[in-house]
Formats: structure tokens, sequence, C-alpha cells
């Protein structure tokens, strides 16, 4: 038919979606998204950091041993593994929506159940399931909002999104400040799953991705929902459909399998790699960072309040990240604040004073959380619409079983190693994760969903290129 096959004619209204969401300019509905979706990760990191906190009270009043400390931090982990595998599958397969709030639900109640807590064993059990709920929605919120923003503001948009991260340890900081020592550790898992009921109803008021609806072929569902996108920003004017590009998805192969195929072989076994060194290393730290103050000799309040410190210079760590991840590129910001945190991980670790100590920490907790937020906004990027979730919740799920190795052997080799060999062995988790993205990482600044790259060679698969 004049040279034109029916597979592109059959995806010409689904890249109109797609062409119609990257002609939108940033404006009141994407921010809306953001806080939404921030605000999900708000509590998420609250009930993260929570736990955190409550691990160093429950060693002292139910005279835990370091191993079982590790145990109770890796369950939760486990289940995050767990969740992060199955709702990127379900996400793909039944859309984000769903699968959101579904995630928020079992967050919620298995945090109240935490609280109910009567033995170590317990403890294990109620973390589990608390962290399918939790490491199922972080994959699929960010992937729902990355299928929102345009391409020119994507990397940004997902930076911020990873910021309320960093706002929810310091709630949980405060919570666990003003809360654990005068009323116990029960109220501080109770207050971590107050604010669930109220994310329940704003999120029924988010709308499905159109991407996905468009992928799935459901084409005037993706139509109704751009359309009251372009409503919400009728005043506004559109992006110079001159400046448009996009790509189709390739919809042919299995989600899973799709992920390593030739293609996205080495997206994906990079990815894999840093997601596992990173959640190690994160997880190796700050799970015990409350811990490790107190066995460099601070009591356990003065503790809590260094911990609010460190978990302050998150905040800059992030922002800065946004700043400089379009100019500089996503490889280019992972590598440099890996790199940065391994030093002050190093630095950290054999720090001897309070003043070295506090600043040493603030170092690491800058970058590392830097580095995260730019990993949050490279990851969904790397792969088209119909695999992501599953690309995104594979890569986390394989990086939660360093985050389960991580504190358990931290537990163990703490009473060997001390603070300084505990945070050397983090330190090269990240130096090496570091090194991994810089050689061998595939960039993807400017990219539009569902191109495909060749190297560091970018080339789009089937571009539609709309004529003014």
């Amino acid at each position: 038919m004049n040279g034109i096959s029916n597979d592109v004619i059959n995806r010409t209204e689904p890249l109109e979606v797609a062409e119609r969401l990257e002609r939108l300019p940033i404006s009141r509905i994407h921010r809306r998204l953001l806080v939404i979706h921030g605000l999900g990760w708000l509590f998420d990191a609250m009930d993260v950091g929570i736990i955190t906190f409550v691990l160093a009270a429950l060693a002292r009043d139910w005279h835990l041993r370091s191993n079982e400390i590790g145990s109770i931090a890796s369950s939760g982990l486990a289940g995050m593994f767990v969740g992060a595998l199955l709702a990127g599958i379900i996400a793909d397969r039944f859309g984000r929506k769903a699968v959101f709030q579904i995630t928020l639900l079992i967050f919620s109640l298995t945090t109240l159940l935490c609280a109910l807590a009567w033995s170590v064993n317990s403890m294990m059990l109620f973390r589990f399931l608390v962290g399918i709920g939790l490491g199922g929605e972080l994959p699929v919120a960010c992937s729902l909002l990355c299928e929102f923003i345009p391409t020119r503001h994507r990397g940004k948009y997902l930076v911020l999104l990873e910021s309320f991260w960093a706002v929810g340890w310091l709630l949980a900081a405060l919570a666990t400040v003003l809360l654990i020592p005068r009323y116990g550790v029960k109220i501080g898992l109770v207050a971590g799953a107050i604010p669930a009921p109220c994310m329940w109803v704003l999120r029924r008021q988010l709308p499905e991705s159109p991407r996905w609806y468009a992928a799935k072929g459901r084409l005037q569902e993706a139509q109704d929902v751009v359309a009251s996108l372009e409503k919400e920003v009728r005043h506004a004017e559109l992006a110079s459909r001159d400046s448009v590009s996009v790509s189709s998805d390739d919809t042919n192969q299995p989600a899973f399998r799709g992920i390593w195929s030739r293609q996205y072989i080495r997206a994906t076994a990079v990815l894999w790699l840093l997601w596992f060194g990173l959640t190690f290393a994160y997880y190796g730290i700050f799970v015990w960072l409350p811990t490790l103050l107190v066995k460099s000799g601070f009591s356990l309040v003065n503790s809590f309040g260094y911990v609010l410190i460190i978990t302050l210079a998150q905040l800059p760590g992030y922002f800065s990240a946004a700043q400089l991840i379009e100019p500089l590129g996503r490889k280019r910001v992972i590598s440099i604040y890996l790199t940065a945190a391994a030093v002050s991980g190093m630095f950290f670790g054999h720090a001897s004073t309070n003043s070295q100590i506090l600043l040493w920490a603030c170092s690491l907790s800058f970058f590392t959380l830097g580095a995260w937020g730019a990993v949050y906004a490279y990851t969904p990027e790397l792969y088209p619409t119909h695999v992501r979730t599953t690309a995104a919740g594979s890569a986390a799920a394989f990086g939660r079983i360093g985050g389960i190795i991580a504190p358990y052997c931290v537990g163990i080799l703490l009473p060997q190693l001390h603070r300084e060999g505990v945070l050397d062995l983090n330190a090269g988790m990240l130096f090496v994760s570091a090194m991994i993205v810089a050689l061998f990482g595939v960039e993807t600044r400017g990219r539009l969903p569902g191109e495909k790259w060749r190297g560091d060679q970018v080339a789009l698969a089937a571009s539609h290129t709309p004529q003014s």
C-alpha cells in the first residue's frame, strides 16, 4: 500500500498519543502528578526511616544481637524483592494505576501489624509483608510519572520525585526523636501508617497512563486521557509541532524476555549491577546508621539527632542532581555522585572526631541520595512502554538482593570489622557501581520513549515527525 507497511499504519494512532503528550508544556497537571506521586514516595520513606530508627530502639528494649537486627532489616528487603518483581510484571499487563493502589493498601495495613509484633520472628514476617507493598510501589510510581512527563523535562521531574524520599526520612527522624523516647517504639510504627488513607483518596484521582493504554491498543481511552490533559493546559501554548519526534514501541516480544533481547541486554546487565551495588551500599549503611553512631560512642537520643542532620543533607543532594542531570547527562551524574559517595564513605568510616563524623556522613548522604535520584530517572528511560515496569521492577528486585544481603552481612561483620571495615566495604560497592556505569552504561538524555540504541548512538526505531 504505497510502500507503507500495515505495521506502520497500525501504529499511527499510538504515535499520535505520544506526540500529543510530548507537545504539552509543563503545567499545573504535571506538577500535581509530581506531588501526588511524591507524597507516596514520602510516606514510603517514612516507613523505611522509622524502622531504621526503631531497630536501634528495639536492640536496646529486646536485647537483640547484631545478626537479629540485620535479619529484621533484611526481611523487609526480601519483601521488596518480591513486590518489585511481581508488581512490575502485573503493571505492564493490567495497568499502572491499579497496582499503584493495591501496593499502598498492602503497605499501610502491614505497617500497622508491625506495631503488634511481639518477637523477632513476628517482626520479620510483618516487615516482609510491608516490603511487598513498598517494593511494588516504587518502580510502578516512577514508570507512571515517566509516561506523563515530556522527554525534555523527564530527567528533572524524576529526580524531584525521588527527592520526596529525603523529606520522608526527615519526617521519620523527627517522629522518632519526638515520639519514641517518650511513647515507645510502637507509636513510631503507627505514625508511619497513618497517612496511607489520605494517599488512597488522592491516588483515586490519578488517570491511567495514556502510553500504556495506547500500547495495549485501547486508543480511545488513551486519547480521552490526553484530551483531559490538553484541556487543563488549554490556555498555555503547546510546544512546537516541528520540534516533536516520537517513536513506536516494539510490542512483539514478551516483557521479561524483551529486556534481555539483543537490543537491551547491555542496558539491562548494567542496570541490574548498578541497582545491586547501590542498594547494597545504601541499606548496608543507612539502615545501620543510628546503630553505627551508637557504636561510635553516641547515646541513642544523640544518634537520632545526628541522623536528622545527616538526612537534611539528602535534600541538596537531590536538588543538585536534578539541576545537573539534563546538562551533564545521566551516566555522568550517576558516576560522579557514586564516586564522591564512595570517597565520603571511606572518610566517614575512619573519622575520629564528632565534627569529622558529621561532615563525612553528611557528604555521604548528599552524594548517595543524589545518585539514587539520577538512577530512578535513568531506569525507566532505557525501555519502551510495554516492558517499562517489568524492566524497572526486575532491576529493583535484583537490587533488593543486595539490600537483603547487606544488613545481615553488616550484622555479622560489625563485631569483627567495626565501623571502619563496614563502611570501607560499602564504599567499595559504590565505587565499583560508578565504574560499571561510566564504562558500560548507555546514555539516555534526550531519548524519546521507544527509541532504540546501538552502543551510545541512539537511533529512532520508527520515527514519526508531524508536519506543520
